[in-house]
């Protein structure tokens, strides 16, 4: 096996859970290098995970430190500018969700992993614990066919979150809870669920000081019949992330907040199915729990054995398709099918749609204050 060079880019909060969890790998990676624009920020960093490549700029850094991989810790709005960078360097990608604020920009992956023969990934950590496998196995065969399934994001944010001026935008983080929070449960939902088909959905401006919404909800139809609500909220003070997948034999439930172990998973049998769902579910290896140390494992492995990175370019773009799509049914009304949203639709360029989410949530919320304030007369 394999010790890879990594670099970070990027010395902020979720820096170091990527420090911290590289050093969980039992030596398969070593961390070579940390690039940031605040030079007293990026020597506390260095400092505190031992790193001694420090630089201000991505171009130096790839240039000198020349890593294997490079982990985009970075604001939202900087990643995709920096994983072509990267690819175009031959240096293969990790980046924090979202790895791009929309399709358009999403969509310049596909030629730059071609030139540079490197590879994309996306920080998507709730895939990889032996449950969620355990679980993909199981749904669709062992626990017969899905039919009804739930995912909440329950989280709480007060308005003092939004302080930090690129947060909440739709230039710099490219959405509300739908892109910079619930995409990681949505995204465990797809991965054990496969291709979503289509999409009804609202969003809204509820209480927080943001441009954004702050609320979403959408009834979601996958391919293979089963139907799915997702929630999206930054309103909720008893903050949970909850997915529920009814099969025909069989409901599959997970609760935790933000990462899982196995005991947060629970399986309930159907009357008269119980030996067979507990002999599938126990037969399965429940060891490992979620976490990025589990994904720069199987980053590893996947790299060892020449196969495509897990949570690649591909199945990346369904997860930001599908907010795209929540996005675009909540400012236009309509039910949104997937495959829709391409080149020269008002939302492959912006979650926004060119303004019109906007100006759709700044009418919803002055109505809401209007209807408040005849309330209160």
């Amino acid at each position: 096996m394999r010790t890879y060079k990594v670099a970070i880019v990027g010395t902020g909060g979720i820096a170091a859970v990527h420090a911290d969890n590289l050093a969980r790998t039992g030596g398969r990676a070593e961390l070579v290098a940390a690039c940031d624009v605040d030079q007293p920020r990026l020597d506390a960093f260095g400092d505190q995970h031992g790193i001694t490549g420090r630089y201000l700029s991505l171009t130096d850094l790839l240039a000198e430190a020349r890593p294997d991989i490079v982990h985009l810790c970075t604001p939202p709005m900087m990643h995709i500018d920096q994983a072509l960078e990267c690819l175009a360097a031959g240096v293969h990608v990790l980046s924090e969700k979202p790895p791009a604020l929309s399709l358009a920009d999403f969509d310049r992956l596909e030629t730059a992993q071609t030139q540079g023969g490197a590879q994309f990934s996306c920080v998507f950590q709730h895939r990889f614990g032996d449950a969620s496998a355990a679980a993909q196995k199981l749904i669709g065969s062992g626990f017969g066919r899905p039919l009804v399934a739930r995912c909440d994001t329950l989280w709480y944010r007060p308005d003092s979150y939004w302080d930090l001026p690129w947060r909440g935008t739709w230039t710099a983080e490219g959405g509300g809870p739908t892109m910079g929070h619930g995409i990681h449960q949505f995204d465990l939902l797809l991965h054990l669920l496969g291709p979503w088909q289509e999409v009804t959905a609202i969003a809204s401006r509820q209480a927080r000081a943001t441009s954004t919404e702050d609320l979403s909800a959408a009834l979601v139809r996958f391919e293979n019949g089963a139907v799915a609500t997702i929630i999206n909220s930054l309103l909720s003070p008893r903050e949970t992330s909850d997915l529920r997948i009814d099969c025909e034999f069989a409901t599959v439930e997970l609760s935790h907040l933000y990462g899982y172990a196995t005991d947060n998973w629970t399986v309930t049998a159907a009357p008269g199915h119980e030996d067979e769902v507990t002999d599938a579910w126990e037969a399965q290896p429940l060891e490992r729990g979620s976490g990025h140390s589990a994904q720069f494992l199987a980053m590893y492995d996947a790299l060892d054995a020449g196969r495509p990175l897990p949570a690649g370019a591909d199945s990346a773009r369904q997860t930001l398709e599908l907010a795209a799509a929540i996005y675009t049914s909540a400012f236009t009304g309509t039910a949104v099918r997937r495959g829709e949203i391409v080149p020269g639709h008002p939302f492959y360029g912006g979650m926004d749609g060119g303004g019109l989410g906007t100006r759709v949530l700044d009418s919803t919320a002055l109505a809401a204050t209007a209807s408040a304030a005849t309330s209160a007369a």
